[in-house]
């Protein structure tokens, strides 16, 4: 490559951030946190917008997220240690940084893991179907995954092999040596791979979601298997410290065994009617009172079936009137000709 050549290339390249931390007195305030933080909340507001289209109260998306986050960093962090081990457990490595969430380490596949639990115990809490709730929150997850890729691109992290595309990443001149690599070498932007691939997936949730109304958690299952999607061809380019199994990334097998599950329970939900949820709540009564009926799965049939048939015998009762209450009729209202002479017709037909 020619000097004119190389100048081109860096001139369109993408620089890493000069720092990602800064310092309020005594407290450090990191780019990598902002990120997770921004992308909850901004989680949590589109999930409420799309809650409440689906006839729930935007209040319960938050009520379920307060089991639900802290469920998912703990997730996130205990998949990163195990698939990643050597910097906490290797040789000079630190057990205790294994607590250092601040310092960036989240993996996705343990925080959707235990997040779902702690949203899973939420639901139950709250009343509300856990599936509709999944479905909501899909494109939401997304975008959130999206927003907290800018905290690796902050840290310097998680960038992929030297390129010598345009849109190459420029690294520091420690992080370049660390890697491996001569100072000024490119490395492929992953982090702006999997946002831009996550934004175009959720936009695409989005449309599915209105287009075919999808429920009972086909949402979601649509939602892993996209994500994945794009996660195996991004994490074949990342270099950075990984465990391996048959030559292949930890994350790789992860994105292809979780895949093709989802992609299994999406097919299986659609055969089994994967139109959707009538009613978000679980209880006929809330159901009700948000003017729509509780569906007839997850232990509801015997309280539906109960309802119906109060509903039923009251509805009896009320369209048979006691004999006491009928009014006597007379002769004259029997027979109406009795009242009026030969031939002589009725007023009014």
């Amino acid at each position: 490559m020619s000097a004119s050549e190389q100048t081109l290339t860096i001139l369109a390249s993408i620089p890493s951030p000069s720092e990602g931390v800064w310092h309020l007195g005594p407290f450090p305030l990191r780019a990598y946190a902002f990120a997770i933080l921004i992308g909850i909340f901004f989680a949590a507001w589109l999930t409420g917008k799309r809650w409440e289209e689906r006839g729930g109260n935007a209040d319960e998306v938050y009520e379920i997220a307060y089991w639900a986050v802290p469920f998912g960093i703990v997730g996130g962090r205990l998949y990163h240690v195990i698939s990643s081990p050597d910097a906490y457990f290797g040789a000079g490595g630190d057990p205790l940084k294994a607590f250092a969430i601040w310092e960036g380490g989240l993996g996705i596949w343990g925080a959707v893991a235990l997040g779902a639990v702690g949203a899973y115990i939420g639901c139950r809490r709250a009343g509300v179907s856990f599936g509709a709730f999944a479905d909501a929150l899909a494109p939401g997850l997304l975008i959130a995954q999206a927003i907290g890729r800018l905290g690796n691109w902050f840290n310097q992290e998680l960038f992929g092999r030297a390129t010598t595309l345009p849109w190459g990443l420029e690294v520091s001149p420690d992080v370049a040596r660390n890697a491996g690599y001569p100072v000024g070498t490119l490395f492929h932007p992953t982090f702006l791979y999997e946002l831009l691939w996550n934004l175009a997936a959720a936009g695409l949730l989005i449309y599915l979601d209105r287009r075919f109304r999808l429920g009972h958690g086909r949402v979601f299952w649509l939602y892993v298997v996209l994500y994945t999607a794009g996660r195996l061809w991004i994490e074949l380019l990342r270099i950075d410290a990984a465990e391996t199994i048959l030559g292949l990334r930890l994350n790789v097998w992860t994105s292809i065994i979780v895949g093709l599950g989802a992609l299994v329970a999406f097919i299986v939900v659609g055969h089994r009617g994967g139109g959707r949820e009538e009613s978000v709540y679980l209880d006929p009564s809330r159901a009700a009172q948000a003017g729509t009926d509780a569906p007839a799965d997850a232990g509801d049939e015997l309280a539906v079936a109960s309802s119906e048939r109060v509903s039923d015998s009251e509805t009896d009762t009320d369209s048979t009137p006691d004999a006491e209450s009928v009014p006597e009729i007379s002769d004259a209202a029997r027979n109406p000709r009795s009242t009026r002479g030969e031939g002589q017709e009725p007023h009014g037909v």
